[in-house]
């Protein structure tokens, strides 16, 4: 079968030939870029090319699916280049043991990003948070950034670095209401945005973030096709991806499970000085 991007996303507004355009987003600066090559009727819109640079952040003991579908999404958008950003370029294990291996670090990052993007986790979120080296990379490169994203409890990176006050944001429904603690504007929502934020509700919703941004720098046809080719068509086998829809018994055992990490939640963000006290 096929993979992405040897299909990749169609050239024309018939959209008839999925094969006629080769994806050429990069996943970093060693991936080489495929040329395109729009079928002749069906020649491809101006604006579906483009040079966006991405940076996807890694660190330690992220929730890997928050990077993941960001990542496929992004690559999406035919001439992009997207980075996987860390410290330094030693592979970084997520929470569940997945390996990722960064493509750049906070050194040699581009300065000026068309979308930077942050996952969430748990104690290596809370870690983070209070990384020196962290904050002056997302201060820093989301103070230009056209777009600053987050999914999950990503957001809580942000609102440390001062990068949410005033904004309205979600994340994870169990972190969803520390969000005030760093200036942001509690927002209920699978994508929250507001202005050039985009925030991302717990985990699976970075799927949903990336396909709004792909719509956002490209336009409602091409997103359309990108989640066709990923036949991102959600039935899920049971009906509890929500608090509201969970029911009692099953929203109480997460509820427990959640009670250490926002403790220590409340109290990073006491110690790191939250930046709506400034």
């Amino acid at each position: 079968m096929m993979n992405r991007r040897e299909l990749g996303v169609l050239g024309g507004s018939a959209l008839l030939a999925l094969s006629a355009v080769p994806l050429s987003a990069q996943s970093g600066p060693t991936t080489p870029v495929a040329e395109a090559a729009p079928a002749p009727d069906h020649p491809m819109p101006a604006g579906w090319m483009g040079r966006e640079q991405v940076a996807i952040v890694l660190y330690p003991q992220l929730t890997a699916l928050d990077v993941i579908g960001p990542h496929h999404m992004f690559t999406s958008l035919m001439g992009a280049t997207v980075h996987m950003v860390a410290a330094t370029r030693e592979p970084v294990t997520s929470d569940n043991g997945l390996i990722l291996t960064p493509t750049a670090t906070f050194d040699d990052c581009p300065a000026d990003l068309d979308i930077l993007c942050i996952g969430g986790g748990t104690a290596g979120t809370l870690a983070a948070m209070e990384s020196p080296a962290m904050m002056a990379f997302l201060k820093d490169r989301g103070a230009r950034a056209k777009w600053v994203t987050s999914v999950c409890t990503g957001s809580l990176i942000l609102g440390a670095a001062g990068l949410l006050k005033g904004y309205r944001a979600t994340s994870h429904w169990a972190a969803h209401d520390l969000l005030d603690r760093f200036g942001a504007v509690p927002t209920h929502g699978r994508i929250v945005t507001d202005r050039n934020r985009m925030t991302g509700g717990g985990v699976t919703a970075g799927i949903d973030m990336g396909l709004a941004i792909v719509g956002a720098l490209r336009d409602r046809t091409y997103a359309e096709s990108v989640q066709l080719l990923a036949e991102y068509d959600p039935q899920p086998p049971f009906d509890s991806g929500s608090p509201d829809k969970a029911s009692p018994q099953v929203r109480g055992i997460m509820d427990s499970m959640f009670v250490n990490f926002l403790a220590q939640a409340r109290a990073v963000a006491d110690r790191t000085g939250a930046p709506w006290r400034g």
